[in-house]
């Protein structure tokens, strides 16, 4: 149980319809148990919001999916948005929740029609994605340069020249990684196990000979490319993640994420590649997810309204 949903209270009948949900989503959809989590989470919130309000409105205060109707989620909708000043991704996610909730509920004959249908998600304007500064990733290379390791500073290296996935990153094998004299590429599975080719440019491939030679003279080779120095087992999301947040720390760069590293290198790559071809080598299904690396940062919408300053 989630500290969130550790906090929340609901009447008797609510947690027993709890239950039964979590029950479906666990034994009949094939859902992370992270994402069951979630929803139930989410749900559990709204049904203690809505047995709040009716207590205030002086009317029975038990939870009962009857009893919502389209105006009760919509003023749900203005709670999250205005009293709770939630984001407009975090109040779609609690209304998605709620919609799944409702339209299972329909399909169970609970309720003879969902409520939730006529709602719409808040509206919002995508922002440009972080992109990493020349200035930046200096400082990062320099930082792990100074006081990392090899495997740390391959392991960058690698993700700022080929736009790898973390979780790409974490099941990368020796047996993937293809070197010539003047060429190379990465055999790579990633979302829904589509295969596509990486190539590697002459920096990536001298990062992972000279990483490959250290790894063979210290005899610690293995299948995976990067590997856990506590567990010697292949590093994780978790792992990557942690280690890039403590780099960019030192390097004094805020707001680093590990995907950030490949949305810098799809930004890179955008102003010299056409754009089937970025996608296709950052395994993009479709070219509006790749347009994202044509849209103007933050820093050059910034740049751009202040060419018209009056001071």
């Amino acid at each position: 149980m989630t500290k969130r949903m550790a906090k929340t209270t609901v009447s008797p009948a609510a947690h027993q319809l709890l239950i039964t949900y979590e029950r479906y989503l666990t034994d009949v959809l094939d859902l992370r148990p992270a994402t069951i989590r979630n929803y139930v989470s989410d749900l559990k919130l709204f049904m203690a919001w809505c047995e709040q309000t009716w207590r205030d409105d002086k009317t029975e205060a038990v939870f009962s999916s009857e009893r919502v109707t389209t105006p009760t989620v919509t003023r749900y909708r203005d709670y999250l948005q205005h009293d709770l000043k939630r984001k407009p991704n975090t109040v779609n996610r609690y209304l998605v929740s709620l919609k799944r909730y409702f339209c299972w509920a329909t399909d169970m004959n609970l309720i003879p029609h969902d409520p939730t249908r006529p709602v719409k998600l808040v509206a919002q304007t995508s922002q440009p994605l972080r992109h990493l500064s020349d200035a930046e990733e200096e400082a990062l290379i320099t930082a792990v340069s100074n006081s990392g390791n090899l495997r740390d500073l391959t392991l960058i290296t690698l993700m700022l020249h080929t736009g790898l996935r973390v979780s790409e990153v974490c099941h990368l094998k020796w047996e993937h990684v293809v070197r010539r004299k003047r060429s190379g590429f990465l055999h790579i599975w990633g979302k829904r196990n589509k295969y596509r080719e990486v190539p590697l440019n002459v920096t990536v491939r001298r990062a992972l000979e000279k990483y490959e030679e250290d790894r063979e003279t210290d005899g610690e080779m293995g299948p995976y490319v990067f590997v856990s120095q506590r567990t010697q087992t292949r590093l994780t999301p978790r792992g990557i993640s942690f280690l890039i947040a403590k780099y960019a720390d030192r390097a004094g760069v805020e707001n680093l994420r590990a995907h950030d590293l490949r949305h810098r290198f799809g930004y890179r790559m955008a102003e010299r590649v056409p754009l089937h071809r970025l996608a296709q080598i950052m395994g993009h299904d479709s070219l509006d997810t790749t347009m994202l690396y044509v849209k103007g940062t933050q820093q050059d919408l910034q740049q751009a309204v202040e060419t018209i300053a009056w001071e």
